[in-house]
């Protein structure tokens, strides 16, 4: 008899899944509770793999030897429930194209903030040392796409905490946790310790000839680390101290001590700027080095790598305001992290969905820096509640058109308007990248 299994979620996780698993043999079944996007049904349908939208069929469901859940359903979801109480295995897609990765290395790269970043950094500096590699995961193509479709030696893997609650085996050879912060927290019971541990989850297979990076100045990753059993041998990052193995910052200088060896590089040379970027940078650079990558490789790509788009992007100067894009910045440490690199008076676009935000973290910062701030969203009352007493100028938008058009009213030469929302964004986008564009267009019909 042939494995049966099924897939839920029709997104570019669920139908790389589907490819990879009608690949290696597999009876497959796809089963989307909403609608399944065109692009996404055209290659369902040229394959012949069959599928449902709009429902999930039980009876087409609950006869599955396995599960590969996309990251976007919640464990609470009733038909989730339901798989759970008939003792059917739920994995995630990253756990199911982690067993067909045959000999390739794998970089893994997780954390609240930075991930995305630290990724494509990473994926740069192999790329431009010209190793045959992908970037995968919660950027660009899913992990099964890519290693039903086109192999390669290396994966620089993206991953959220909702990937990791559904992995068996999955063991990168390079586990990177750039850093924890409260968010997603609606998904976990809104206990810090239960996001937390699924974070940590990225190294619970790995051994000893593997390695992983964190962040020694991040709080909640030091407060953890010890309830988590680590084999894998430790490769810290910090800007505080000096290491005898791991990466440091000392007098804007970035030391990278791995085997004996140590490879030095002034921060003014990082094409990207901020102190957050030069955790990135730090902890990229250790990843590359792990995998044996030469030194004047990670220099060079150091030097050359550019920001991604809606991640502290420059968009336009207009009358001498500049405008940026932080769209992906969709918790309270992202926008953190933005703010505190501003050197010019804020108008601060905020607000989306609140995912349990505490604003109080922002305060001093607002208090210093940011002279308006325009909430962009359907329900601002927690924004309005924090902010009120500390910011002269609140107003209330619900289109990104109002939005970037009342900034720029409030605003005056030598000021930045910066879009760094700190809130998810599908009240009224239909993602991240969708709030960023439609910034991008409003700032281009000023």
């Amino acid at each position: 008899m042939n494995k049966r299994v099924v897939i839920l979620g029709a997104g570019e996780s669920g139908v790389g899944a589907a490819i990879l698993a009608q690949k290696q043999g597999y009876d497959v079944f796809v089963s989307d509770a909403g609608a399944i996007s065109e692009n996404y049904k055209s290659e369902l349908l040229k394959l012949s793999i069959l599928f449902e939208e709009g429902l999930h069929t039980e009876s087409s469901i609950l006869n599955a030897t396995e599960v590969i859940k996309s990251p976007g359903i919640p464990e609470k979801s009733a038909i989730v429930q339901k798989i759970r109480k008939h003792n059917i295995s739920i994995i995630s897609e990253i756990e199911f194209a982690y067993r067909y990765k045959g000999d390739s290395k794998v970089i893994a790269i997780t954390g609240s903030n930075g991930k995305t970043t630290t990724t494509a950094l990473t994926y740069h500096i192999c790329k431009h040392a010209q190793t045959n590699c992908a970037m995968v995961g919660n950027i660009g193509y899913s992990f099964a796409r890519q290693v039903a479709e086109n192999p390669k030696s290396i994966y620089v893997v993206e991953i959220s905490s909702f990937q990791l609650d559904d992995i068996i085996s999955f063991r990168p050879d390079v586990a990177v946790l750039t850093n924890i912060t409260e968010d997603h927290l609606d998904r976990y019971e809104y206990k810090i310790e239960n996001y937390i541990s699924s974070k940590f989850r990225i190294i619970e297979n790995q051994q000893q000839s593997d390695v992983f990076i964190y962040n020694l100045d991040d709080p909640l990753t030091l407060k953890s680390i010890s309830k988590y059993p680590i084999k894998s041998t430790q490769a810290p990052i910090t800007m505080s101290r000096e290491l005898p193995q791991g990466a440091y910052l000392t007098n804007a200088q970035m030391h990278l001590k791995w085997k004996n060896e140590e490879m030095r590089m002034s921060i003014e040379d990082f094409a990207i700027k901020g102190k957050h970027n030069q955790y990135n940078s730090m902890a990229a650079s250790l990843a590359a080095t792990a995998i044996d990558i030469r030194k004047d490789k990670i220099r060079e790509a150091l030097q050359s790598f550019e920001s991604l788009e809606h991640r502290m992007e420059h968009v336009a100067n207009i009358k001498n305001v500049e405008f940026i894009n932080d769209s992906k910045a969709t918790n309270i440490n992202s926008t953190w992290f933005a703010l505190e690199s501003m050197k010019k008076p804020v108008i601060l676009i905020l607000g989306g969905v609140d995912k349990g935000n505490d604003y109080e973290l922002l305060k001093d910062l607002v208090r210093d820096k940011v002279k308006a701030i325009i909430c962009l969203g359907t329900d601002n009352s927690k924004i309005n509640e924090a902010f009120t007493d500390i910011v002269p100028i609140m107003v209330n938008t619900d289109t990104m058109a109002d939005a970037v058009n009342t900034s720029f009213h409030f605003s005056e030469k030598g000021d930045v308007v910066l879009l760094s929302p700190a809130c998810a964004s599908f009240d009224l986008f239909k993602n991240y990248e969708d709030r960023g564009k439609q910034f991008k267009q409003a700032v281009k019909n000023l």
